[in-house]
């Protein structure tokens, strides 16, 4: 059973999805505006309607993406509307208002079991450290790291890359890109910064002299791939 949340610009004129009375999932009704969304409850699925205006629907699916969703959007369409969406819209998925309880019921489960996949798949754990790729955070033995954009986008590449040792001017190019002009000693830096941060851990980022850097994990704490991930 599910938590929904139905977003309508004619919140007294009935249930948009008339199926979803004949299921058991938990439904919360809310009109489709974007004072609403501030105090919106939290849901699995979020459905906006669009049967009646499309261009309102259109614009609040922009507003939705912009401020980061952390549930599948679901657009409910007539059979004319089905016309008018496209990819610039920003939705998981559309439905038909008409549809039967089987498919709404199909498509709950789908775009949820999605989204919860691709939120596994983001993250990565390993040797104590926890790193969320959505939201460029991390972690340490749960918690947070105050990091800088470019620290956390160097730790990022040493945890993808466990037990692999690379030398300052691969790490520049990888992480500062092959349009930066400063020098390698940037690089030093910043590997210092993080194992300032990392505290305890900052073993995990070893130095291979002459050479360059690579990151420490034991052969039973290697990093998960996203369809590992996905799994577990």
């Amino acid at each position: 059973m599910a938590q929904l949340l139905i977003l309508s610009s004619t919140p007294g004129g009935g249930m948009p999805l008339p199926a979803l009375e004949l299921l058991s999932h938990r439904v919360r009704l809310i009109p489709a505006e974007p004072a609403q969304l501030v105090s919106a409850p939290s849901a699995d699925v979020i459905f906006l309607d669009a049967r009646q205006d499309l261009v309102g629907a259109k614009s609040l699916c922009k507003i939705l993406s912009t401020t980061g969703l952390d549930a599948p959007l679901v657009l409910i369409v007539t059979e004319g509307g089905l016309t008018a969406v496209s990819p610039d819209w920003g939705v998981d998925d559309v439905i038909l208002a008409t549809a039967g309880p089987a498919e709404v019921d199909a498509r709950i489960r789908l775009v949820a079991g999605r989204t919860s996949q691709e939120q596994v798949s983001t993250r990565i754990q390993t040797s104590g450290i926890s790193i969320d790729e959505s939201s460029y955070s991390a972690k340490v033995h749960g918690k947070p790291l105050d990091l800088t954009y470019k620290e956390f986008q160097l730790l990022h590449f040493f945890a993808t890359h466990p037990s692999r040792v690379f030398t300052r001017e691969q790490l520049l190019s990888e992480v500062w890109g092959y349009d930066y002009f400063g020098g390698t000693r940037t690089v030093d830096v910043h590997v210092r910064r993080l194992r300032a941060k990392l505290g305890d851990l900052e073993q995990l980022i070893g130095t291979v002299r002459n050479v360059g850097y690579r990151f420490n994990v034991y052969e039973d704490d290697q990093v998960p791939t996203p369809r590992e991930s996905a799994q577990s």
